[in-house]
C-alpha cells in the first residue's frame, strides 16, 4: 500500500472538536477497496471517504464512502466534507460548486466562503422516497421508551433520499434523551426490510433558536450513535412537509444533534413540497478542517 495522504474534519461543527469526525483521503485510485474498508475500520470514525479519480470524470469526482463495517452509497456529512478537501485540497481554488459521483448518483454540493473563514456547505439530496409505516408499540419496545412518549400525530415511516432511516416522532426532549436501543428487538425490527438506521427527533431543544433536537443510531453500519448525520437528516426534512410538521409544505430549520454522545452539532435543512414536483431537499453546515495526516506504506 502506498502512502496515503488524509485529511480530519469537523462537519456540522460550530467549533472545532465539535460536530461528526470525517478523514478524507484525495487521492486514493491506488487502493483497492479491502484496503480502503480496513482503513475504515482503523480509522474508526462514522465514515471515511476516498476520491478515487484524481481528475473531474462526468463532471464530478469519483467517492467512495466507508464505515467501519461497510462500503455504503450515502451518507451526509462525509458529502460535505469531501467536497470542502476537493475545493481546498485539490481545485485549490474558490469554487461555487462541487460535484461528487458517489453510488447513489451525483450529489451536487454549493460552497459558500463567508468573509469570516467560516465555511459553509450545501448539497442538494435526491427526490426522496416514502416506506414501511411501523407501530408505536414495536418501535417503543425497540427504543425502551413507552407507547405514550410517542407523537401518534405522526407517523413513524422508512424515509430515503439515499440512505433509508425510519423517523419516529417524539414529544419531549427527556423521551428522546432516555431512548436506548435494545439490540434483539432491534435487529428483529430491521431483519427484513431496507431501513436499517433510526431517527428519533422531538421539538424540545437545548437552544432556544434550534427547532428540533435529533438523534440517529445506526448499529447495523457499525455506528452505535452518529453525533451529526446529513443523510438522516435530508430524510427527515422530506418527512416533515411531506406530513406538515410544522403546518406548511415548506421549511427552513436548526437542527441540533449529538448532545447526548458530547459531541454537539448543528444542521440546517431547507425542503419545499409541490403539487407537481418532488419534495427537494437540501442539507447544510459548516465544515472546520482539524488535522493532515499520512497513512504508512
Amino acid at each position: 500500500m502506498a502512502s496515503n495522504i488524509y485529511y480530519i474534519l469537523d462537519v456540522f461543527a460550530e467549533a472545532k472538536y465539535t460536530g461528526n469526525q470525517l478523514a478524507v483521503f484525495t487521492n486514493a485510485h491506488t487502493l483497492t477497496k479491502s484496503q480502503m474498508q480496513a482503513i475504515a475500520r482503523e480509522i474508526n470514525y462514522s465514515e471515511t471517504t476516498f476520491v478515487v479519480s484524481p481528475q473531474i470524470t462526468s463532471d464530478g469526482y469519483n467517492v467512495l464512502i466507508f464505515t467501519p463495517h461497510q462500503e455504503i452509497p450515502f451518507a451526509g456529512h462525509p458529502t460535505l466534507g469531501t467536497a470542502y478537501i476537493l475545493q481546498r485540497e485539490v481545485i485549490k481554488q474558490s469554487v461555487e460548486r462541487v460535484i461528487l459521483n458517489l453510488q447513489v448518483g451525483q450529489i451536487p454540493v454549493e460552497i459558500i466562503n463567508q468573509e469570516n473563514d467560516e465555511t459553509y456547505l450545501w448539497m442538494k439530496q435526491k427526490a426522496p422516497t416514502f416506506h414501511e409505516i411501523f407501530t408505536p408499540e414495536v418501535i417503543a419496545e425497540t427504543l425502551g421508551l413507552d407507547t405514550s412518549e410517542i407523537n401518534i400525530q405522526y407517523p413513524i415511516q422508512a424515509v430515503s433520499t439515499g440512505l433509508p432511516f425510519i423517523i419516529v416522532p417524539l414529544k419531549t426532549l427527556g423521551s428522546l434523551k432516555r431512548a436506548k436501543v435494545n439490540h434483539d428487538k432491534y435487529y428483529k425490527l430491521i431483519r427484513d426490510i431496507e431501513a436499517k438506521n433510526i431517527l428519533i427527533f422531538c421539538p424540545e431543544t437545548y437552544y432556544p433558536e434550534n427547532q428540533l433536537n435529533v438523534r440517529v443510531f445506526c448499529d447495523f453500519l457499525g455506528i452505535p450513535e452518529d453525533p451529526a448525520t446529513g443523510s438522516a437528516n435530508g430524510c427527515l426534512a422530506a418527512y416533515l412537509v411531506e406530513h406538515s410538521y410544522f403546518g406548511k409544505n415548506e421549511i427552513d430549520i436548526r437542527v441540533e444533534q449529538g448532545y447526548e454522545i458530547n459531541r454537539p452539532s448543528l444542521l440546517l435543512l431547507k425542503a419545499s413540497k409541490s403539487p407537481t414536483l418532488p419534495i427537494e431537499v437540501h442539507v447544510g453546515g459548516k465544515v472546520i478542517m482539524v488535522a493532515k495526516g499520512e497513512f504508512l506504506e
